[in-house]
């Protein structure tokens, strides 16, 4: 089916089209009538406004891109959520972008963003990105920039993070409370943030408690279920087996442990205890149910979008002062952590 247009209304209507326009607009000068007819036509021809004319029109957009590194994964479908209700509240659509943990194609959406005269973008950059030169180049064309979760290295802008070192501190805290001494980390891709202040926390929890740090039992591997999986075949190789409990980078990775250690016959907590990162749905469904570490997506993505609008409504693309604000994490402790009495 066609694009319907105003004009196409109008000459449905036998009335002019800047009537037509005024009437979609809820004009006092039209009347109640012509209001009606209007916008039965228009719902009966599926009339959309079109938001890119409109806002070239006006010389101001109304689109807002978002980068994500993967939408499969639920904390950033429910990060997403957050977004959507604060922008489109302010009158604003939003389109997405997935990376797919990709660089270059991380690069190809910044341009096809640039190209749709977006008024703003909201990032979280993919695990092999260390290059921040398309993002640069969005300042320099004087589009707003929010970073969120995964912020980018190297490059001033606002940015909305969870304080992932307090809560991988918390969570090895409560393993080390729990009577485990050999606990190791299955890490997450080195250049990012997330995964530098999740390892610190890990590290600073062993240190507080005088367990010494063993770096057969950090693991680098990614953030899915598949890396978790290998992820703990590389740990188990290197330490010979001497873990007694393991935290996880993130819940995908933790439950691609979990599911390795259910193939091996292992028992959870009783041979090696887990925590995750993210607190998905799946943690409270398997079993025995995973400990984790809370973070609201939703609110994550109210956050950014609001740092985003406000950004925008002060129009001062070249601001030198950036905020960084930092949301809290719970510590959900389930049976997967705690050690059962002998």
């Amino acid at each position: 089916m066609a694009y319907v247009t105003i004009k196409d209304l109008a000459t449905k209507l036998n009335i002019s089209h800047s009537t037509v326009s005024r009437a979609l607009r809820d004009h006092p000068d039209v009347n109640k009538e012509t209001k009606s007819r209007v916008l039965s036509m228009a719902k009966e021809m599926e009339y959309h406004p079109d938001t890119i004319a409109q806002s070239l029109k006006r010389q101001v957009s109304t689109t807002i891109g978002v980068m994500v590194p993967q939408v499969k994964h639920f904390f950033f479908a429910a990060l997403m959520s957050g977004i959507t209700d604060v922008m489109s509240k302010a009158g604003y659509t939003v389109m997405v972008c997935q990376s797919d943990e990709d660089y270059e194609q991380e690069v190809n959406n910044t341009r096809t963003l640039i190209s749709q005269r977006i008024a703003g973008v909201l990032i979280s950059v993919s695990k092999s990105t260390r290059n921040m030169d398309h993002f640069k180049l969005l300042q320099k064309r004087g589009i707003p920039i929010v970073f969120f979760d995964r912020v980018g290295i190297g490059i001033e802008a606002n940015q909305v993070v969870f304080d992932d070192y307090q809560g991988a501190f918390h969570a090895v805290e409560h393993l080390i409370e729990q009577g485990y001494k050999q606990i190791a980390h299955l890490g997450g891709p080195e250049n990012l943030l997330i995964a530098q202040n999740r390892l610190k926390g890990y590290r600073d929890a062993l240190k507080k408690h005088g367990l010494p740090l063993d770096e057969n039992r950090v693991v680098y591997c990614g953030l899915n279920e598949e890396d978790g999986i290998a992820g703990f075949d590389t740990l188990i190789q290197q330490t010979k087996g001497e873990v007694d409990a393991i935290f996880g980078i993130t819940d995908p990775v933790t439950l691609g442990a979990f599911r390795r250690m259910r193939e091996k016959k292992l028992r959870i907590p009783d041979d090696i205890a887990l925590v995750g990162f993210s607190n998905s749905p799946e943690t409270s469904l398997v079993d025995p149910s995973l400990t984790t570490v809370s973070q609201s997506a939703p609110l994550m993505g109210e956050t950014a979008a609001r740092l985003l609008l406000k950004q925008i409504k002060g129009s001062d693309s070249s601001t030198t002062s950036f905020e960084t604000v930092v949301l809290k994490t719970d510590l959900i402790i389930r049976e997967s952590s705690i050690r059962r009495s002998s």
